[in-house]
């Protein structure tokens, strides 16, 4: 790319796109030009009222234009695939919001695709490409707490909007899709290592998708991560790590708010070798903070994908990394419609 822009087009005017957009307009390595909809005149006031230069019609319209280099995909997850290989084939690198794809097979397809057009198709999800993650998988594998036993990870808020498409099973939606991919995809990230088996257990709503879901996965290494996501609980968001030597307590672990710190809390015995007669004395501890204020992982993710695009950096999220996600996720499915241990 002999620009040193990556210029974009939005595929979809879905909400999530407003999260988006700043990090596009105020970013010098990357300009938001274009955005589609299904009717022009959605288009058209979309990008006014966004500022956005470009308005199209069609999704198949905005593929057409040669200005654009590439395209963030915020379509319901059912669509991303056909529209993500549409991109491909237009030869337009994707930045496709999460879930990439709801099997495995559909990763493969999207695979075959950026492969024969020589595009990049990258995931988005936002959690990844905070600096909080890598801070955490890095004091996982340097042993700060010992050898990782167990982890947890909860991730809820009611959704009130009935016609809300994460509540549509035909457009893939339900809590695990959308809330409980990112405790899986943290899960992997900070131990480094993958699930062996799952077990899962849901309630489903009305419209036939999981509401509430409560997971358990087993890990190579020996430890248990659990996570439980809802659309019908009080909004909570939070994650802990246990070890060996210590703990690790996170208060914002997949949300991003800008105006809102994230504290890191890493807790361990402080050295002294006093125990009590039973080992469960909790005195003589030392804790340390980690502070991120004012980060936005949204913009981590745009200028992540614009240094894979201009400087022939490594995609932050491979696809097979994604595809390993999304085996895991279908596991907790079939295992939870089974009512058994299902091997991953």
């Amino acid at each position: 790319m002999i620009d040193k822009r990556v210029r974009w087009g939005l595929l979809s005017t879905a909400r999530i796109n407003e999260r988006l957009i700043p990090c596009f307009q105020q970013s010098a390595r990357n300009e938001l030009i274009a955005v589609a909809s299904r009717s022009q005149a959605v288009a058209d006031r979309y990008a006014e009222q966004h500022e956005i230069p470009r308005a199209y019609g069609s999704y198949e319209a905005m593929l057409k234009d040669s200005a654009i280099d590439a395209i963030y995909l915020s379509l319901p997850n059912s669509l991303h695939v056909e529209w993500g290989v549409r991109c491909a084939e237009a030869g337009k690198h994707v930045l496709c919001e999460k879930p990439l794809a709801l099997s495995v097979e559909e990763v493969d397809q999207l695979a075959e695709a950026a492969k024969r057009h020589k595009v990049i198709i990258q995931e988005a999800t936002m959690m990844r490409f905070h600096p909080q993650t890598t801070y955490i998988r890095d004091l996982v594998a340097q042993g700060t707490i010992g050898q990782v036993r167990m982890a947890r990870g909860l991730f809820a808020f009611t959704l009130e909007r009935p016609r809300d498409i994460r509540l549509d099973s035909a457009l893939g939606g339900g809590s695990v899709w959308d809330l409980g991919s990112y405790c899986v995809s943290f899960s992997r990230t900070v131990l480094q290592a993958e699930p062996v088996e799952v077990f899962g257990t849901q309630t489903e709503g009305d419209a036939g998708v999981d509401l509430s879901f409560s997971g358990h996965l087993l890990f190579s290494t020996g430890a248990f991560f659990h996570f439980y996501s809802s659309f019908a609980a009080f909004t909570q968001i939070e994650a802990d790590i246990l070890g060996t030597e210590g703990r690790v307590v996170l208060d914002m672990p997949w949300v991003n708010r800008v105006n809102q710190s994230a504290t890191v809390q890493v807790i361990r015995k402080d050295g002294t070798n006093n125990q009590s007669s039973f080992s469960d004395h909790l005195d003589n501890l030392k804790m340390k903070k980690q502070i991120y204020e004012e980060v936005n992982a949204y913009q981590d993710e745009v200028e992540s994908m614009a240094s894979s695009l201009l400087d022939g950096t490594p995609p932050e999220i491979s696809l097979s990394d994604s595809r390993a996600n999304i085996a895991v996720v279908m596991a907790l499915y079939q295992s939870a419609r089974e009512g058994q241990i299902v091997k991953v």
